[in-house]
């Protein structure tokens, strides 16, 4: 196995920023199924990376591989099973396997991916941690994107009724019940899915935050967006090490990358979604898209057929983990209201 993580290293692109004339002492490999350009790559993942080699003094650096080592659904166990160091992904691209991360994924959770991201890490420690969903890794951290918007090929949204049997490209987790109750036809595939999908007309919209209309280059192919106040979902991200990679680091680098993660790297990340998706925006404008913001009317008939996706998670998360769903929600909630 080291001698295949020699091989990868080796075939590794070096982090641009990160490089320099003094050799780290270890390199850690991470594998990422986004383009170099994506902003979780360069604005999320490489400060990071950058933030890691100055917290250790140089004695760790992070090189990403040149190609991803497998789909986006898989990166969790890439890491689990030490085919690279470090890895990101969405939990909701495998069904099933996370429960407590949907907490966050919820409608109307707020409208800044920095203030949902904080309050996600702190109530994660605080709550969802007992839970040790990411058991076989080293959770380095979590964060979501911006609140996710409506975004259409052929038609203004502006009511439930429209969504009926429209397609939507979803990315699973809690999103696939929001589409389901909403009376659309859901599309379980990863973001990187969206162009093939809408240029070939296997998909009708798509349901994103707005940065990623621009980041996916898909400005044309929907240019009808329906902002929904607070978020009509969120999406949910893990940033995760190999276990024993991380073992094998001095206590002191292990220290040192724990404070450039957890709630720094939920902060980062956050803050750069909410500037990339003001981005997003004002490209859809430049782009002639119609971007309108759901009304009283349609925001309330989306709470009553979403109502009961939180009330089944709290019971849910009560039955499997003994968590008080309940208190989560609400201390989520306090905390985005409450940040600054």
């Amino acid at each position: 196995m080291k001698k295949t993580f020699a091989v990868l290293a080796g075939a590794a692109i070096g982090i641009a920023a990160l490089g320099t004339a003094v050799k780290a002492e270890t390199v850690l490999t991470l594998s990422s199924w986004l383009p170099p350009g994506h902003p979780i790559v360069a604005q999320m993942i490489v400060p990071w990376a950058e933030n890691v080699k100055k917290a250790t003094d140089g004695r760790v650096s992070v090189q990403i591989l040149a190609k991803g080592l497998g789909h986006p659904k898989v990166h969790f166990d890439i890491a689990k099973d030490g085919l690279a160091d470090v890895t990101y992904s969405v939990h909701g691209y495998t069904p099933g396997r996370f429960l407590a991360t949907k907490a966050v994924e919820m409608p109307f959770l707020g409208d800044s991916a920095e203030a949902l991201s904080v309050a996600y890490w702190r109530v994660h420690e605080k709550h969802l941690a007992k839970a040790d969903e990411h058991a076989g890794v080293k959770l380095l951290s979590l964060f979501t994107h911006g609140p996710g918007a409506i975004h259409t090929a052929k038609k203004d949204i502006k009511s439930v009724a429209d969504m009926a049997g429209v397609k939507y490209r979803i990315g699973g987790g809690v999103v696939n019940d929001v589409a389901t109750s909403l009376g659309t036809v859901p599309l379980l595939k990863p973001a990187s899915k969206n162009y093939e999908l809408l240029s070939n007309g296997v998909a009708d919209g798509t349901l994103l935050p707005m940065e990623s209309i621009k980041s996916f280059k898909i400005l044309d192919l929907v240019p009808h967006t329906t902002q929904v106040p607070g978020g009509l979902y969120n999406v949910s991200f893990f940033l995760v090490m190999n276990t024993d990679s991380f073992n094998k680091l001095s206590k002191e680098d292990q220290a040192a990358i724990e404070s450039v993660s957890g709630e720094a790297f939920a902060k980062l990340a956050g803050q750069a979604w909410d500037k990339v998706d003001m981005e997003g925006l004002e490209a859809m404008k430049a782009n002639g898209n119609t971007v309108m913001t759901a009304d009283d009317a349609f925001v309330a008939d989306i709470k009553e057929k979403t109502a009961h996706i939180e009330a089944a998670w709290v019971k849910e998360i009560k039955d499997k983990h003994g968590i008080d769903g309940e208190a989560v929600m609400k201390d989520i909630r306090a905390e985005v209201a409450a940040y600054k």
